[in-house]
């Protein structure tokens, strides 16, 4: 098999400006969410190296030296009570710092910006869910975020520590000795190139493991989600399915770290022994000895001072060997975040027109579409165009509809006929690939996208129950007390209101008991009728229902029915349904079949007609004439 030509970039490769660009971005982010924060931990930071170096450089240094010359005490003793009394002010700051304004602010700042991604993932188009790619970057954007931030944090406080450090002890070491720099930068050298090579083998790893990682947490959620219990306490096969699952995805990983293990254990062995403990405290030891016993030009003092410092000159420089690495592979998270939020939506509006809310008359012109297929999809003038592909392919194919205002259209056809996609077109959750749709004359593309969805009323087939009461559910906003009755008339109309009275909190009552024990698992059918109730709730221009009865029994559906045709009597309603005993009531049906409108007209036209919609209307109810 010929090598891929369009090989995919390898994402641990970076520059030196995508690496800072990368950091500085995430830091920016906190910095805005909380400019105290930020600050104070740097101040913090700095703060507490120039007290270890007053304590443990000088302050040490000092008494070492009084002992070897015989200082007078009382000078001793004043300078550590100056000294201790110092570094005891100094650590009220870092208290107040970490114990007040670090758990203060770091949970606001974790909010602020998962809050720019949810935002962010609200804005993106229906399309991106069906792409692998950003689903991946969706879910290493959100999942990785609170460690992210927590590294830039450590960032921060390793590098002002580090530069801190470097200049105190490096003004100290110059007067004693300054041999011992080329020791120290020789072993910062070693270590640096090394820590790159381990950090980028981590991200390695990581990347190479997320797909196995979702396929693990897929499973992990089966068994926590309350949606399949059922279904796997009466199918127990299915468990062993599912263990097999996450035991092929954990052997995946393992397959992975397995792969890196061994070049880990050798980089990360050489970066610690070998350029560390080797180079930095063997030989150092050794050139501290010499100086002092061979050629007597260090005190026992000035020998003891040098190594400790160069034990702390060592540790800073060492916050620059790691400080790059470490920034690179937070550079790498942070790519992932940032690709993400760079994500932008095409289902854009272009002139921004405000629609009306009244019953729309709606009109499809040519309209062909296919998930992923290339094509036209800005402007009115491409009503009449082409798709640039293979026709065959496209889920829709030229369809020419008009719907008039107030009209109810049902929309038949087997599974995989187009119906559900059609209905996603005219919501804009997906853009035509060629040809166009009209909402009251107006190319839909024109309107607002926002304001247009929201005169849409919708209830889809996987409709889904949010864990909030009642009353939220129904209106999906943010709820108070002063719409009440509006909700408790689209609960009546929908037929749930008298179960929703029998519970104990009314509208009040939780929905699902995710976050409450005392919540309420609604039945399928009754979870139906909720959905419904939203539709009738907002009221809107144009009533989208899809399957809006598969989970009643047929009185239920009956009444449903006939409560729907009352609540929408000025509406103009499509509604997708398998019983065709709901769609004989429509003004008008469409049948389709492989993307193309075959049949239209009246319940009983279609069936004098005797053709698509007659075969499937004797499958369902032929049995039932005949008696």
């Amino acid at each position: 098999m010929s090598k891929d030509k369009t090989k995919k970039k390898d994402e641990t490769k970076q520059s030196f400006k995508e690496v800072w660009s990368n950091n500085f971005f995430l830091l920016k982010l906190i910095f805005t969410a909380s400019p105290a924060f930020l600050t104070l931990i740097a101040l913090d930071s700095i703060r507490g190296q120039v007290s270890i170096f007053f304590e443990h450089v000088v302050g040490i240094g000092y008494v070492l030296e009084a002992a070897e010359f015989n200082y007078p005490f009382k000078r001793v003793a004043m300078i550590i009570l100056l000294l201790a009394l110092a570094i005891s002010v100094g650590m009220i700051f870092t208290v107040f710092v970490g114990d007040y304004i670090a758990e203060k602010e770091r949970p606001k700042v974790r909010e602020r910006i998962k809050m720019l991604l949810y935002k962010k993932a609200n804005s993106l188009d229906l399309a991106c869910y069906d792409n692998p790619e950003f689903y991946n970057d969706q879910v290493m954007a959100i999942a990785e975020v609170d460690r992210q931030i927590d590294r830039a944090v450590k960032f921060v406080q390793d590098t002002v520590a580090g530069i801190t450090v470097f200049i105190t002890t490096i003004i100290y070491v110059l007067n004693k000795d300054k041999f011992s720099l080329v020791i120290v930068v020789a072993s910062f050298v070693l270590t640096y190139i090394f820590n790159i090579i381990y950090n980028k083998l981590n991200f390695k790893v990581r990347i190479e493991s997320m797909p196995f990682i979702r396929k693990r947490d897929y499973v992990k959620r089966i068994f926590y989600l309350s949606d399949y219990a059922k279904e796997i306490r009466l199918n127990p096969d299915v468990a062993d399915i599912l263990y097999k699952q996450f035991e092929d995805a954990n052997d995946d990983v393992y397959k992975v770290e397995k792969k890196y293990a061994f070049r880990k254990w050798i980089v990360g062995f050489t970066r610690r022994y070998l350029s560390n403990h080797l180079f930095g405290d063997v030989i150092y030891i050794a050139y501290l000895v010499y100086q002092a016993t061979v050629r007597a030009t260090l005190s026992f003092s000035s020998v003891a001072i040098l190594f400790n410092t160069f034990g702390r000159m060592k540790e800073g420089l060492r916050v620059f060997t790691d400080v790059y690495p470490f920034a690179t592979e937070t550079s790498l998270y942070v790519s992932k975040i940032r690709k993400f939020l760079d994500y932008e939506p095409t289902i854009t509006s272009e002139e921004n027109l405000v629609p009306t809310n009244e019953a729309k008359h709606v009109e499809l012109k040519n309209v062909s579409f296919a998930y992923g297929a290339v094509g036209s999809q800005k402007g009115a003038d491409s009503a009449d165009g082409d798709v640039k592909g293979d026709m065959s392919n496209m889920l829709l194919k030229n369809i020419n509809l008009d719907i008039k205002p107030g009209e109810k259209i049902a929309l038949v056809g087997y599974n995989g006929a187009g119906k559900t996609t059609l209905v996603k077109l005219l919501m804009r959750l997906y853009d035509v690939n060629s040809g166009a749709i009209f909402a009251d004359d107006v190319d839909i593309r024109k309107y607002d996208v926002k304001k247009y969805r929201n005169t849409i009323g919708t209830v889809f087939q996987d409709f889904q129950i949010f864990g909030g009461n009642v009353r939220e559910n129904v209106l999906l906003d943010v709820a108070d007390k002063s719409r009440d009755d509006e909700v408790r008339m689209a609960l009546t109309d929908s037929g749930l209101i008298d179960r929703i009275d029998r519970l104990p909190n009314g509208i009040d009552t939780e929905l699902t008991n995710e976050f409450s024990s005392e919540g309420v698992n609604l039945s399928g059918g009754e979870a139906q009728k909720l959905a419904i109730a939203r539709v009738f709730y907002k009221n809107a221009g144009l009533m989208i229902l899809d399957e809006p009865s598969s989970a009643l029994d047929p009185i239920a559906e009956y009444q449903l029915n006939h409560a729907m045709l009352e609540a929408t009597k000025d509406k103009s309603v499509i509604f997708i349904s398998h019983r065709l005993s709901t769609t004989r009531l429509a003004d008008r049906i469409i049948m389709l079949e492989n993307g193309e409108i075959v049949e239209q007209g009246k319940h009983d036209e279609l069936l004098a007609l005797g053709g698509k919609y007659a075969q499937m209307w004797k499958v369902q109810a032929g049995a039932y004439i005949a008696v």
